[in-house]
């Protein structure tokens, strides 16, 4: 018989257990940033569709409660959903509609009031002030230019008013019917939910709504708060428009950041306009102040309540729901990431209770092994 070698250890792994790590971990960033950005392609594409969807999801997060009230109430569930989209329909035209006159009245007052500023800059700081003051006495024709430029494409004008009106009907059209059967919610994704899933998907939708529902009652509050105090500081200083101005500022708080500093920018852009500069200087105190209020008190009191985001996160998607879909990406960007939020803490949470069951059960299997031997 021939004598046989025992077979030595085999070769090791070609790479390291770290980088093997990494690669997986890449694999699987890579493999989700493929699906996201072919999601985000397809709701590009199909934006006409998407868009009045996603805005009816945020007004029945804000508006839900009012419809649950007169649900309570005793008053049927489609005529509080037609008494909800109602009410909404006028508050929201109301605002728009003081807004854009008080913008419009005071525009030729806005356009007067930077060419005298930049007369003054000229006079003390010379050439930089004389850009200025050539800017400002250029308004107008500039203006006027593009007037003309929009009116050659009015035929692609028109389209996009029509799109975005369609778009704003079919999305109140979905808030009636969201508001109406929002109950059934819960039988319906269990009916298309995959075998074995339907609680986690239950529990994912609904936790993601609540976060939704959470940011915007927490900025309808924090909103309607600084747009008193910008309404009356403005009254106070006794600057034209000033109901329209609030409006305008509790419009522009569904934009963190960005929405406050062009409401801002607006009401001391008419405050100079009218008053002169030094109440234009007591207007952006106000501003200031309002807004301190809002990141120091306000904020941190509500959201905190409600959904809680890192201000770094907001800008970083603000810029790329922007880069995605532009004013609408602006308006959804945060909602959807306090949603996307939501489903994760909640994923996260069944994943920990998961584990916590396996170790007590593999504890309780080993007590178990230990009397009986």
């Amino acid at each position: 018989m021939q004598d046989t070698k025992p077979l030595g250890p085999g070769p090791g792994p070609l790479l390291p257990d770290p980088v093997r790590r990494l690669a997986a971990w890449c694999a699987v960033v890579l493999l989700v940033a493929g699906v996201v950005y072919v999601g985000i392609r397809l709701c590009v594409e199909f934006r006409t569709a998407v868009v009045p969807v996603l805005l009816a999801l945020l007004g029945t997060a804000l508006l839900r409660p009012m419809h649950r009230r007169l649900v309570g109430a005793g008053v049927h569930r489609s005529i509080a959903a037609a008494v909800t989209c109602v009410a909404v329909v006028a508050v929201v035209g109301g605002a728009v509609y003081i807004v854009v006159a008080a913008i419009v009245d005071s525009g030729d007052q806005i356009v007067h009031s930077l060419r005298e500023a930049a007369r003054s800059l000229s006079a003390r700081f010379g050439p930089a002030g004389s850009s200025l003051e050539d800017v400002a006495t250029n308004a107008p024709k500039l203006l006027g230019r593009f007037g003309g430029t929009a009116a050659s494409g009015v035929l692609s004008g028109v389209s996009v008013v029509g799109e975005a009106i369609a778009m704003a009907v079919l999305a109140l059209l979905l808030v009636f019917f969201f508001l109406r059967d929002f109950h059934r919610a819960g039988d319906a994704l269990r009916a298309v939910a995959p075998a074995g899933t339907a609680d986690t998907l239950e529990a994912m939708a609904r936790r993601a709504f609540h976060a939704v529902e959470g940011f915007m009652r927490g900025t309808t509050f924090i909103a309607l708060i600084d747009s008193v105090c910008v309404t009356a500081g403005l009254l106070i200083l006794r600057v034209p428009g000033a109901v329209g101005l609030g409006a305008l500022v509790f419009v522009g708080a569904y934009i963190p950041y960005l929405g406050a500093f062009l409401s801002g920018a607006v009401a001391v852009l008419v405050a100079l306009a009218d008053r002169g500069f030094v109440i234009a200087l007591w207007a952006l105190g106000v501003i200031v102040a309002v807004q301190a209020l809002e990141g120091h008190v306000l904020q941190p009191m509500v959201q905190s309540r409600t959904v809680q985001m890192h201000p770094a996160v907001v800008m970083v998607t603000l810029t790329a729901g922007a880069s995605v879909a532009g004013i609408v990406g602006l308006l959804l960007a945060v909602p959807l990431t306090a949603a996307a939020s939501g489903v994760v803490h909640e994923l996260r949470t069944r994943y920990e209770a998961g584990e916590a069951e396996d170790e007590a059960g593999d504890a309780g299997a080993g007590e178990t092994g230990a009397e009986e031997a």
